[in-house]
């Protein structure tokens, strides 16, 4: 007789829903609160992720997991799909990267329930949940998917980086992605990510938004070597942005 497979201990699920918790506190610790910046996000949004293939919304704790990942690895959109999608459109997943456990949730029903409710010409009742797990890439990820999937975003458009600003962001060498739906600078990772300047309401908030989080790129350990291991709201977290608040204005005062 064939060997089952043994059903995933509750346990996993339950680690999976705290590293979430912890993602998600960890962000608000950092000060990343999306619901308050000056721009709107057209491109990507705070969409709902949603799976690539089948147009699908995520739902449920999904979403926050999703959701991490797009802010974490400044992916470009909402896209998602495994790896097996990947290779029956005639893509693959890039080589070493990693991708992002999903739950999936069904029930089901026993045999003799569907007997049953076959006979007396209804639907079956009841039915046994149980939970997948699943691992999902952003299409970012892959490479020689179809392009109606994986479509580029548009470039920027002429004129809204000042020249001069350009110039001394390409002079730094910074790791710096442009598109997603939040600012941030990555300690663990040393890259900075800025929504795209077409998001903004006024382009002048770009600029002192680049600058702002590349004041903090300035304090990585390879580099000024400051203390950015501040909570959000601590003397060191305030300290650190008050670094980053001199960083900014400098620039800024150029685009009045």
């Amino acid at each position: 007789m064939a060997s089952r497979t043994k059903p995933r201990s509750p346990k996993g699920r339950a680690n999976l829903y705290q590293q979430i918790t912890d993602r998600i506190i960890a962000d608000l610790e950092a000060g990343r609160v999306p619901w308050v910046q000056p721009w709107t996000s057209a491109q990507t949004g705070v969409g709902m992720p949603h799976n690539a293939v089948s147009q699908r919304a995520y739902s449920g704790i999904n979403i926050l997991t999703l959701w991490d990942a797009i802010v974490s690895n400044g992916y470009s959109g909402h896209a998602f799909l495994t790896f097996r999608q990947a290779s029956m459109l005639g893509g693959t997943v890039r080589r070493g990267e990693h991708g992002v456990p999903i739950i999936y949730t069904r029930r089901f029903v026993p045999g003799e329930e569907q007997r049953r409710a076959a006979t007396e010409e209804r639907e079956p009742v009841g039915g046994i949940p149980f939970l997948r797990t699943f691992t999902v890439f952003s299409v970012d990820q892959c490479e020689g998917l179809p392009e109606h999937v994986c479509v580029p975003p548009p470039p920027v458009p002429a004129g809204l980086i000042l020249p001069q600003a350009d110039a001394l962001i390409r002079a730094t060498g910074a790791d710096f992605r442009i598109g997603g739906a939040s600012a941030y600078y990555s300690p663990a990772h040393d890259f900075v990510a800025v929504p795209r300047p077409d998001d903004f309401h006024d382009p002048v908030n770009w600029h002192r938004t680049a600058f702002h989080e590349l004041g903090h790129w300035t304090g990585h350990r390879s580099r000024l070597d400051r203390d950015q291991t501040g909570a959000f709201g601590s003397k060191d977290y305030g300290r650190e942005e008050l670094v980053a608040l001199s960083g900014q204005s400098a620039p800024s005062a150029t685009l009045q």
